[in-house]
Protein backbone atom coordinates (compact mmCIF):
# COMPACT_ATOMS: atom_id res chain seq x y z
CA UNK A 1 0.00 0.00 0.00
CA UNK A 2 1.32 3.46 -1.05
CA UNK A 3 1.87 6.02 2.05
CA UNK A 4 2.78 9.60 2.26
CA UNK A 5 4.20 11.28 5.01
CA UNK A 6 4.95 15.03 5.70
CA UNK A 7 6.28 16.54 8.55
CA UNK A 8 3.97 19.99 8.73
CA UNK A 9 4.83 21.81 11.95
CA UNK A 10 5.57 21.80 15.65
CA UNK A 11 2.80 23.08 17.61
CA UNK A 12 2.39 24.42 20.78
CA UNK A 13 -0.78 26.89 20.74
CA UNK A 14 -4.12 25.80 19.39
CA UNK A 15 -4.01 27.61 16.14
CA UNK A 16 -0.36 25.99 15.26
CA UNK A 17 -2.69 22.58 14.39
CA UNK A 18 -4.04 21.96 11.40
CA UNK A 19 -7.78 23.29 10.69
CA UNK A 20 -8.90 21.29 7.90
CA UNK A 21 -11.39 18.81 9.38
CA UNK A 22 -8.72 16.11 9.05
CA UNK A 23 -9.38 13.48 12.36
CA UNK A 24 -5.98 14.45 14.39
CA UNK A 25 -4.65 11.40 16.27
CA UNK A 26 -2.49 11.86 19.07
CA UNK A 27 0.53 9.53 20.35
CA UNK A 28 0.93 9.93 23.99
CA UNK A 29 3.47 7.72 25.92
CA UNK A 30 6.53 7.64 28.10
CA UNK A 31 9.12 9.95 26.97
CA UNK A 32 11.24 6.43 26.05
CA UNK A 33 8.20 4.53 24.60
CA UNK A 34 9.32 4.50 21.16
CA UNK A 35 6.41 7.30 19.67
CA UNK A 36 8.44 8.39 17.25
CA UNK A 37 10.40 5.57 15.92
CA UNK A 38 6.44 3.99 15.63
CA UNK A 39 5.85 6.83 13.46
CA UNK A 40 8.49 5.86 11.48
CA UNK A 41 7.93 2.57 11.00
CA UNK A 42 4.40 2.65 10.01
CA UNK A 43 4.73 4.97 7.43
CA UNK A 44 7.73 3.39 6.30
CA UNK A 45 10.20 5.97 5.99
CA UNK A 46 12.20 8.25 8.64
CA UNK A 47 9.68 11.10 9.00
CA UNK A 48 9.89 12.01 12.55
CA UNK A 49 13.42 12.80 14.46
CA UNK A 50 14.16 10.30 17.44
CA UNK A 51 16.25 10.84 20.00
CA UNK A 52 18.01 8.87 23.12
CA UNK A 53 17.40 11.79 25.23
CA UNK A 54 13.80 11.79 27.56
CA UNK A 55 12.35 14.97 27.72
CA UNK A 56 13.86 16.81 24.81
CA UNK A 57 10.76 17.34 22.63
CA UNK A 58 8.54 20.01 23.99
CA UNK A 59 6.20 20.45 21.29
CA UNK A 60 3.74 18.52 19.83
CA UNK A 61 5.23 17.33 16.34
CA UNK A 62 2.53 17.14 13.47
CA UNK A 63 2.50 14.72 10.41
CA UNK A 64 0.13 14.75 7.74
CA UNK A 65 -0.53 11.14 6.72
CA UNK A 66 -2.67 9.68 3.30
CA UNK A 67 -2.56 5.59 2.65
CA UNK A 68 -4.15 4.38 -0.42
CA UNK A 69 -7.86 3.82 -0.08
CA UNK A 70 -8.28 5.52 3.66
CA UNK A 71 -9.00 9.17 4.45
CA UNK A 72 -5.59 11.30 5.17
CA UNK A 73 -5.02 11.47 8.96
CA UNK A 74 -2.29 13.89 10.97
CA UNK A 75 -0.23 11.82 13.45
CA UNK A 76 0.80 14.29 16.34
CA UNK A 77 3.64 12.79 18.63
CA UNK A 78 2.72 14.64 22.21
CA UNK A 79 5.66 15.56 24.62
CA UNK A 80 6.17 12.23 26.39
CA UNK A 81 5.20 12.47 30.04
CA UNK A 82 7.38 11.07 33.11
CA UNK A 83 10.20 13.56 32.60
CA UNK A 84 10.36 17.11 33.49
CA UNK A 85 12.94 19.25 31.84
CA UNK A 86 13.76 21.96 33.52
CA UNK A 87 10.93 21.55 36.40
CA UNK A 88 7.58 21.86 34.29
CA UNK A 89 5.33 19.52 32.34
CA UNK A 90 5.72 19.98 28.36
CA UNK A 91 3.41 17.10 28.20
CA UNK A 92 0.64 18.51 30.29
CA UNK A 93 0.97 21.70 28.81
CA UNK A 94 0.40 20.24 25.00
CA UNK A 95 -2.10 17.97 26.08
CA UNK A 96 -4.50 20.48 27.41
CA UNK A 97 -4.11 22.37 24.20
CA UNK A 98 -4.34 19.66 21.93
CA UNK A 99 -7.48 17.96 23.57
CA UNK A 100 -9.15 20.76 24.76
CA UNK A 101 -9.78 22.22 21.19
CA UNK A 102 -13.44 21.62 19.61
CA UNK A 103 -12.09 19.56 16.75
CA UNK A 104 -11.78 15.84 15.79
CA UNK A 105 -9.50 14.34 17.77
CA UNK A 106 -8.50 10.80 19.29
CA UNK A 107 -5.52 9.14 20.81
CA UNK A 108 -3.80 6.66 20.93
CA UNK A 109 -1.69 5.61 24.41
CA UNK A 110 1.82 3.49 23.88
CA UNK A 111 3.01 1.78 26.93
CA UNK A 112 6.39 -0.54 26.91
CA UNK A 113 5.22 -4.10 26.64
CA UNK A 114 8.21 -4.63 28.77
CA UNK A 115 6.50 -2.99 32.01
CA UNK A 116 3.00 -3.08 32.30
CA UNK A 117 0.79 -1.80 34.85
CA UNK A 118 3.21 1.21 35.44
CA UNK A 119 1.55 4.10 37.42
CA UNK A 120 2.12 6.96 34.60
CA UNK A 121 0.86 4.97 32.40
CA UNK A 122 -2.53 3.85 34.22
CA UNK A 123 -2.65 7.40 34.48
CA UNK A 124 -2.31 8.85 31.15
CA UNK A 125 -5.15 6.36 30.32
CA UNK A 126 -7.55 7.41 32.75
CA UNK A 127 -6.64 11.33 31.52
CA UNK A 128 -7.58 10.20 28.22
CA UNK A 129 -10.55 8.43 28.44
CA UNK A 130 -12.14 11.86 30.31
CA UNK A 131 -10.79 14.16 27.91
CA UNK A 132 -10.81 12.35 24.19
CA UNK A 133 -13.85 10.70 22.97
CA UNK A 134 -12.00 8.04 20.95
CA UNK A 135 -8.89 6.41 22.34
CA UNK A 136 -6.64 3.10 21.88
CA UNK A 137 -3.88 1.33 23.67
CA UNK A 138 -0.87 -0.13 22.02
CA UNK A 139 2.08 -2.16 23.49
CA UNK A 140 5.37 -1.55 21.82
CA UNK A 141 8.68 -3.32 21.91
CA UNK A 142 6.87 -6.91 21.60
CA UNK A 143 9.87 -8.16 19.82
CA UNK A 144 11.99 -7.40 23.20
CA UNK A 145 9.66 -10.54 24.97
CA UNK A 146 9.78 -14.22 24.42
CA UNK A 147 6.72 -15.85 23.69
CA UNK A 148 6.09 -16.96 26.73
CA UNK A 149 6.29 -13.39 28.17
CA UNK A 150 4.41 -11.87 25.90
CA UNK A 151 1.75 -13.80 26.86
CA UNK A 152 1.86 -12.96 30.31
CA UNK A 153 2.36 -9.19 29.26
CA UNK A 154 -0.27 -8.54 26.88
CA UNK A 155 -3.11 -10.49 29.46
CA UNK A 156 -1.52 -8.33 31.96
CA UNK A 157 -2.17 -4.85 30.24
CA UNK A 158 -5.40 -5.74 29.24
CA UNK A 159 -6.20 -6.79 32.85
CA UNK A 160 -5.32 -3.66 33.82
CA UNK A 161 -6.44 -1.09 31.55
CA UNK A 162 -9.85 -3.28 31.09
CA UNK A 163 -9.25 -2.40 27.25
CA UNK A 164 -7.82 -4.43 24.08
CA UNK A 165 -4.03 -4.03 23.71
CA UNK A 166 -2.28 -4.25 20.17
CA UNK A 167 0.59 -5.58 20.67
CA UNK A 168 3.42 -3.97 17.83
CA UNK A 169 7.48 -3.77 17.30
CA UNK A 170 8.87 -1.04 15.14
CA UNK A 171 12.11 -2.68 14.33
CA UNK A 172 10.21 -6.15 12.74
CA UNK A 173 7.26 -4.91 11.64
CA UNK A 174 5.02 -6.62 14.00
CA UNK A 175 1.69 -5.91 14.61
CA UNK A 176 1.57 -2.78 12.06
CA UNK A 177 -1.32 -3.76 9.91
CA UNK A 178 -3.44 -4.27 12.72
CA UNK A 179 -2.51 -1.02 14.16
CA UNK A 180 -3.45 0.31 11.30
CA UNK A 181 -6.70 -1.09 11.36
CA UNK A 182 -7.08 0.33 14.78
CA UNK A 183 -6.13 3.98 13.74
CA UNK A 184 -8.73 3.44 10.91
CA UNK A 185 -11.56 2.81 13.37
CA UNK A 186 -10.73 5.61 15.02
CA UNK A 187 -10.51 7.62 12.64
CA UNK A 188 -14.27 6.32 11.06
CA UNK A 189 -15.46 6.47 14.27
CA UNK A 190 -14.54 9.92 14.53
CA UNK A 191 -16.93 11.26 11.86
CA UNK A 192 -18.36 14.28 13.60
CA UNK A 193 -17.09 16.97 15.81
CA UNK A 194 -16.43 16.02 19.51
CA UNK A 195 -19.92 16.04 21.20
CA UNK A 196 -20.11 13.49 23.79
CA UNK A 197 -17.85 11.90 26.17
CA UNK A 198 -16.94 7.99 25.42
CA UNK A 199 -18.47 5.36 28.11
CA UNK A 200 -17.90 4.86 31.33
CA UNK A 201 -15.86 7.66 31.97
CA UNK A 202 -13.85 7.78 35.56
CA UNK A 203 -14.82 10.38 38.72
CA UNK A 204 -13.83 13.63 38.87
CA UNK A 205 -11.30 12.53 41.63
CA UNK A 206 -10.06 9.67 39.71
CA UNK A 207 -9.00 11.92 36.67
CA UNK A 208 -7.77 14.57 39.15
CA UNK A 209 -5.59 12.22 40.91
CA UNK A 210 -4.39 11.22 37.02
CA UNK A 211 -3.25 14.45 36.54
CA UNK A 212 -1.18 14.53 39.33
CA UNK A 213 0.43 11.98 38.75
CA UNK A 214 1.07 12.63 35.16
CA UNK A 215 3.20 15.59 36.55
CA UNK A 216 5.13 13.80 38.58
Amino acid sequence: MKISATFVRSAAAADDFPRDGAVQIALVGRSNVGKSTLINALVRRRVARTSGAPGKTRLANVYHVARQGAPPVYLVDLPGYGFARGGSSAFDEVAQVFFGRETRVAALLLVDARHPGLESDIAAWHWLRESVAGAAIAATKIDKLARGERIRAMRGLESVFEHPVAPVSALTGEGLDELWKVIDRMANNNSSRRSSPPQPRPSRQRVRTARRRLKS
